[in-house]
């Protein structure tokens, strides 16, 4: 039987910019605006080390973290909102 420290359970996955940009199928680079730009959350380790966590940018390009409580458009209406989407991606 393995031993497992108690806390590795509770420890989260963080992502480098490329792996995020292969799960997403998008460039590195856009990757690195979308996080400049606060469109997607990042951890900033270092002046040139960016960290993602998969879950929260996931819920970020979902939509679901919309600060008013209105309703999500349809995907094909044109909207105001700055919020990137899935859509948006592909």
């Amino acid at each position: 039987m393995e031993d497992v420290p108690p806390q590795a359970d509770k420890r989260e996955e963080f992502l480098t910019a490329r792996q995020l940009a292969e799960l997403l199928q998008v460039s590195e680079s856009t990757v690195r605006r979308l996080a400049r730009e606060g469109r997607i959350p990042s951890v900033r380790l270092s002046a040139r080390l960016l960290r993602f966590h998969l879950a929260s940018v996931m819920s970020a390009l979902d939509g679901s973290q919309q600060k008013s409580g209105r309703r999500r458009n349809p995907p094909h209406e044109a909207t105001d909102n700055p919020q990137l989407s899935f859509e948006d991606l592909m």
